[in-house]
Parts: structure tokens; sequence; C-alpha cells
């Protein structure tokens, strides 16, 4: 399980070091795609693999919205590797999608990372702290 905050920064080639606590587990291949709310999304192969399979295959092709959701994950998404001092690189695109500018913050959330630019993910932890209460009380009315 992929856990804690972390701030960062970008280097001149747009390589992001991941902190030592995630290396491990991201030590094969890496996709980084497009995620939600601005922010980038990093899975090892393994657990976009299940990430497509759970939220993506099932999706009905002649569903507008479902060839919108998977345009947006598929074709924002690359396939990278870390190098031996932990970095991996990040492409334009997505640097541009998710806002990043030199200083990020890489945040462990259950099965994948999210990088975010640190001014945005200041503001989005805002606010979750101004709303958690009530966005956990919904959720929970959910279950029951």
């Amino acid at each position: 399980m992929l856990l804690g905050e972390y701030e960062h920064t970008l280097d001149d080639k747009n390589r992001l070091t991941l902190p030592a606590k995630f290396r491990q587990a991201f030590a094969g291949e890496v996709v980084v795609s497009r995620g939600l709310d601005g922010c980038l999304f990093v899975f090892t192969r393994e657990n976009w693999d299940s990430f497509v399979a759970a939220q993506l295959e099932a999706l009905n092709p002649f569903s507008k919205e479902a060839r919108q959701m998977s345009r947006y994950m598929f074709a924002g998404a690359a396939e990278t590797e870390l190098d031996k001092q932990g970095r991996m690189m990040v492409p334009p695109s997505l640097l541009g999608h998710a806002g990043l500018g030199r200083e990020v913050v890489v945040a462990g959330v259950r099965d994948h990372v999210e990088i975010w630019d640190r001014a945005a993910w200041k503001k989005q932890l805002e606010e979750v702290e101004g709303s958690v209460e009530l966005v956990a009380e919904r959720l929970a009315a959910k279950q029951d």
C-alpha cells in the first residue's frame, strides 16, 4: 500500500526522483497518466493493469462518455522506468496537464502515486479539510 506525502522537485530534464519509500514498489515498468483533479497518476504496471480491468475495460465503446474516458486515460498515458537513482521522466504533455512547476508533491494513494504541483496540492488539502466530515457522512450513507 502506498502512503504518505513528500515534497520533491523536478530537475531540468523533467525527471522526478520518487521518494525512497516508493522506489521498491516501482522497480519495474511504470505507467504515468493524466489524473483527475489536476494531478498525474503513477502506477506500477501491475496496478495499472488492475485499474484498467476494474475501471475501464467494462466501459461500453458505444457510449460517448466511455470513449471520452478511454481517450483521456489511454492517450494520456506513458510507459517509463526508474533509472538507477530512482528518477522517472515526466513527459512534457503530462507536465502541462497537471500544471507542474519545479516544486511538486508526491502522494501515495493506496495503489498508485499522485504527482501534484505543490501550490495546487495545498489548495486541494484546504478544500478537503473543509469538507471531509460531510463527504465521509455521504459515503457512509451510500453504504447503508
